[in-house]
């Protein structure tokens, strides 16, 4: 029972969901004239047809802004409300200050305070379980979560097994007070730094600072064992989604819709049918946008939006470089 008369504990609910993709399109036929590959392949190993790009001298904070600016109309509040700004992403605007910093202040949140968080394709679902902390202790009302990258500042377009994966965009929800039992309800988060091997970037942090040699070896771009990451992606993603199934006693027919990173379609499928779902209640768009690392599930719920109803079951679900991975259960809180 909650301190508050309501037989509900206070959860963190999403109450507004937004999102920005750069208008370029990248298709697989762009990429043909620029690495040994084609449409077919890349569409048989990965389900993507298309990525956006953000241009030139434009960075990730860009993505965080429109997305929030979004929220603000839809739900009808002054930027200044905002309590708490958590940004999502590999690829912030500078190495310091932090491109949560930037989206407050260019979207006008000067009584927010924010932060950035790195967990790889895994960040929003770290920094939503981070978001809802905040407002599950009652010291804040009013937090948002961004979820963005601008992964084509750090992808090598000679490189045939990463050109293809990624792409541009992301975006944020507005977490508030619920006591109605909307929210989120659990998550499982998983790290295993061993796989740092696997998936990273190579250059350019304190172990092996930017040089001329580091620059023409293109070791500041996207570095994957493909096969190993599939892997590890494939089994852990399934497994932790089933995890957070279990935890909450629910069953397939329970779950209204599974909210999977959009790394790779196979990886999907295995994750839903691990889940006992069928295809409809998978949500997918990586034929269009690719993987936009911490990006692709606020993209997902931003399209889907008109679809959910109150009361509806979500499994959220990552697996990304690092190792990390994870899943979280929210049952959403209002109708498209």
């Amino acid at each position: 029972m909650s301190t508050n008369g309501s037989p509900f504990r206070t959860t963190a609910a999403i109450t507004a969901v937004h999102a920005y993709v750069p208008e370029k399109v990248l298709s697989n036929h762009d990429l043909e004239g620029m690495v040994e590959t084609n449409d077919a392949w890349i569409t048989e190993r990965t389900g993507i047809k298309e990525r956006r790009i953000l241009g030139k001298g434009v960075g990730t904070s860009e993505i965080g802004v429109r997305s929030i600016r979004g929220i603000c109309e839809k739900r009808g509040i002054d930027p200044l409300e905002i309590d708490l700004v958590i940004c999502a992403t590999v690829t912030p605007d500078h190495v310091f200050p932090a491109t949560a910093n930037i989206i407050c202040d260019r979207v006008g949140a000067k009584n927010a305070w924010g932060f950035d968080l790195m967990a790889a394709c895994s960040g929003f679902l770290y920094a939503l379980t981070t978001g809802a902390q905040f407002i599950e202790t009652g010291r804040y009302k009013k937090v948002v979560v961004v979820g963005a990258d601008k992964m084509s500042s750090i992808i090598n377009y000679e490189d045939r097994s990463t050109c293809i994966i990624f792409g541009d965009g992301g975006g944020a929800v507005l977490l508030e007070p619920n006591t109605e039992g909307y929210g989120v309800m659990d998550s499982v988060l998983y790290a295993d730094g061993a796989g740092c091997q696997y998936l990273h970037q190579k250059s350019g942090g304190s172990v092996s600072p930017p040089t001329i040699r580091t620059v023409e070896a293109n070791e500041h771009a996207v570095f994957q064992e493909g096969k190993a990451v599939f892997k590890f992606a494939v089994t852990n993603m399934a497994d932790v989604s089933a995890e957070i199934m279990e935890r909450n006693h629910l069953r397939s027919e329970d779950v209204a819709w599974l909210v999977p990173h959009q790394a790779n379609l196979r990886i999907i499928d295995a994750t839903a049918r691990r889940m006992g779902l069928s295809e409809e209640k998978v949500m997918v768009n990586i034929d269009r946008f690719g993987n936009t690392t911490a990006g692709t599930l606020p993209l997902l719920l931003w399209e889907w939006e008109p679809k959910l109803k109150p009361g509806d079951n979500l499994v959220l679900s990552a697996f990304g470089g690092g190792f990390t991975w994870g899943a979280i259960y929210v049952k959403w809180a209002y109708g498209g």
